[in-house]
């Protein structure tokens, strides 16, 4: 650091004890319940007259996107109201009554901040002002914003390289703020451009990218309805994008057949009582999983590789496989099936946790059908070994010429809003030469060529003092990132730390030795330029790009857009020198869309075509011409072994998931109702006789323990829930569980981190 001061805060906010219950899971999900909690939620937030207008508009083609999950909205939207409980949750969230003015930071420490937990902070409302903590203060007070972008401007300015200021953006950010932010990054000189892909579906873009060509899904909504055999792995879309339930209602209505693998039993995918239909108010429901596959942790390639392998010993006698298909589409057939003969059925049983018979029911199934789509989430892409998870489900599907047709091929399901639109617009560390050379083109300059920063190696440089400059755009970077503590120390060795946001989060409290509150616009708010109201627009997770219009007054009237925040930093460091007219864009959005399309293929006709109701899909080579854009032009089948957890005694396999209370970091309470936990996140789920086995009692408290390359990570105080899942498994919540993931323990490949699959040991607490 650049001085000696160091704040007293805090890298984990204090444990507080927590009243609560524990009941049985619910079988049913969405119903009058939802309905019920959403409304609630939306009424404590905004009040009647305000929740009436702003949820009319959510995900309308005259309305704004979500600020929540990508699931793509469907053409014939529903008047009733386009968005679910969570969604409510969100929109509620961010069009907040509450505020937070630079009166709070006089009474509020930076210190006494830092002990409190998420859903206080997220409870105190929305930002107002922007505001600066200076060396050696304790205290925020507020900045003009002319002043705040020239401290940004002079701490950039004085780095010994560009390499020395990260970039990081969240899946928040419009196609046209993220476009802008990459420019002023590659501009600056620097592609340290880390964001949220990195530490969600990063396995999923670079294992696709390697296998099939293209690093997204395949398929849209029209091919739910179209599919026979639909595999939801790794996924809990009940709580993290529970719009996905009316759409696999539709498919299993059509006659699609459900199956769900994951360790936990997700109450989403047993029965779904759609809200806006009055047998959704009645009777039991939709039944979705007709088959439920509950692997191990990490157990995803051993059950694939069984149901392939149960493919292929059937193809020997029935012909099964699409031999047309592999021989003119694919390459490494060959490698692939005889790895499969020579993997021994011990092998897979034994890693997977599921039965032969199982196994065998799920090939037959695949063997009966081709129409086939594999969707899956961070249950597969957070593991050490995620990007042979992902390429793992592309061998079935190559198997079965499950790609490029009509019902088939791979979804993976992405978390925020536009976290796939910001990748496609340039927010990405290793950017491809060809971007590069269009984005330099377009704008006059030689943007930098070396590769930059993912969100682990950032903190990792920030930590040993490499990097010393940075910007979040969005986001609650200290919560969302793993290895919690020495994330903690990496920001506070920073000279500098900016957080453009919306709400306060625990990034506010931790920081660098000066720091910046720069507050933004949100979806849900009126977006007025010189020439007049503005829109942006977002691409969900089917790649469609279409536009977002906030209609409300915005919560204060010092609040700028994301792009008006990302200009006033441009100008104050690279001056008029850029030769980028970045005015000239905030003026009005449509120039940012036109530069996006003259850098980036596929954004043709940018302007005219976002302003259709539907917007455009980007072009697809898989889906739309069952293109393989690989180095030899075909779709590659893949070798991966199966993984082996050796577990220590007494040791259990952890993996965190989210609560049906909260959204990534944003805590909108402290129940999680289809788990039947209510009133508390500081649990660990366990299996009865596991629990049994260590003497441990239901409501028992216990300290979370994790050893990684000989450092000790202790997470205190969580309470032992006994759960439905395979035996020496743990679940837990995150972020509270972050603090135990180490940040070196990462995806091979990809650099997620693997929070997925996390050794613990569970601690007694003294009496």
């Amino acid at each position: 650091m650049a001085a000696n001061y160091k704040r007293n805060v805090q890298a984990l906010p204090d444990v507080v004890s927590a009243e609560g219950a524990i009941h049985e899971p619910k079988e049913v999900g969405a119903g009058p319940t939802g309905v019920r909690v959403a409304m609630q939620h939306a009424l404590d937030e905004m009040g009647l007259v305000r929740s009436l207008k702003v949820l009319n508009q959510v995900n309308q083609k005259d309305g704004f996107d979500c600020p929540g999950c990508a699931w793509p909205d469907p053409e014939d939207r529903s008047a009733l109201g386009e968005y679910c409980e969570n969604g409510a949750k969100a929109v509620a969230t961010e069009a907040t009554q509450a505020r937070v003015t630079p009166e709070f930071f006089r009474v509020w420490s930076v210190e006494a901040l830092s002990k409190k937990d998420e859903y206080w902070l997220g409870k105190r409302g929305r930002l107002t002002h922007p505001m600066v903590l200076r060396s050696g203060s304790s205290h925020y007070e507020p900045i003009a914003w002319d002043d705040a972008f020239r401290l940004i401007g002079d701490e950039l300015q004085a780095l010994d390289t560009p390499d020395e200021a990260v970039f990081y953006a969240s899946g928040r950010t419009s196609n046209e703020a993220a476009f802008l932010y990459q420019l002023l990054a590659r501009r600056f000189g620097t592609n340290n451009l880390p964001d949220c892909s990195n530490m969600c579906h990063e396995s999923s873009g670079y294992g696709l990218k390697q296998v099939i060509g293209v690093g997204k899904g395949t398929v849209t909504l029209a091919d739910f309805e179209k599919a026979e055999v639909i595999f939801v792995v790794g996924q809990n879309p009940g709580t993290n994008h529970p719009r996905m339930l009316g759409t696999l209602q539709k498919a299993k209505r059509a006659g699609a057949t459900i199956v769900h693998v994951n360790p936990l039993p997700e109450t989403g995918l047993r029965r779904f009582k759609h809200p806006q239909e009055v047998r959704g108010w009645l009777g039991t429901g939709t039944r979705l999983a007709d088959l439920f596959l509950q692997v191990r942790i990490n157990g995803d390639v051993a059950l694939f590789k069984g149901i392939m392998k149960a493919l292929l010993e059937r193809d020997d006698a029935d012909d099964v496989l699409a031999n047309a298909f592999i021989e003119e589409k694919t390459t490494g057939f060959e490698a692939f099936s005889e790895d499969l003969r020579q993997t021994p059925w011990s092998s897979i049983l034994d890693a997977s946790g599921i039965s032969k018979a199982e196994i065998e029911a799920t090939a037959e199934l695949v063997a009966k059908h081709e129409r086939l789509i594999i969707c899956w989430a961070m249950g597969l892409t957070q593991h050490v070994n995620g990007v042979a998870n992902v390429q793992t489900m592309v061998n079935l599907l190559l198997m079965r010429g499950a790609l490029g047709k009509p019902g088939a091929g791979v979804c993976p399901v992405r978390g925020h809003s536009n976290v796939q639109g910001d990748r496609t617009v340039g927010i990405n560390p290793r950017p491809s030469a060809v971007f590069l050379d269009r984005l330099g083109e377009a704008f006059g300059f030689a943007p930098p060529r070396r590769h930059g920063l993912d969100t682990v190696e950032a903190i990792q440089a920030m930590h040993a003092g490499e990097a010393k400059v940075f910007i979040s755009m969005g986001g609650n970077f200290l919560s969302a990132t793993p290895d919690t503590a020495y994330t903690a120390e990496a920001l506070q060795r920073c000279r500098l730390t900016v957080q453009i946001s919306t709400k306060l989060n625990r990034s506010h409290a931790v920081t660098g030795q000066q720091a910046l509150i720069l507050p933004c616009l949100g979806r849900t708010e009126s977006d007025e330029q010189a020439s007049g109201l503005q829109f942006v627009s977002v691409e969900n997770s089917m790649g469609i790009v279409h536009n977002s219009r906030g209609s409300l007054s915005p919560a204060s009237e010092h609040l700028r857009s994301e792009p008006a925040i990302v200009a006033g930093m441009a100008r104050a460091t690279l001056g008029d020198a850029s030769g980028i007219h970045w005015d000239e864009m905030v003026a009005g959005y449509d120039h940012i869309r036109e530069k996006i399309e003259a850098v980036i293929p596929g954004f043709d006709n940018y302007n005219q075509r976002v302003r259709e109701p539907d917007g455009f899909y980007l072009p697809n080579p898989v889906r739309d011409d069952q293109q393989f854009n690989t180095k030899t032009g075909r779709a590659h089948f893949t070798v991966h072994a199966i993984p082996k957890h050796d577990l220590p005694e007494g040791a259990f396999l952890m993996m965190t998931v989210r609560s049906h209370d909260q959204y990534n970091t944003t805590i909108y309470g402290l129940d999680d109702r289809y788990r039947g936990i209510k009133g508390k996140r500081r649990v660990v789920m366990l299996h009865p006789t596991d629990m049994t086995e260590a003497g441990l009692r239901k409501g028992e408290e216990v300290d979370l323990v994790s050893v990684y390359d000989g450092v000790e990570r202790i997470a205190p105080r969580f309470t032992v829930v006994p759960f439905s899942l395979p035996r020496r498994s743990a679940a837990t919540y995150f972020p509270e569980a972050n603090v135990l993931v180490p940040v070196n323990h990462v995806a091979k490949g990809s650099n997620t981190p693997a929070s997925k699959s996390v050794v613990i040991w569970l601690r007694r607490r003294p009496a």
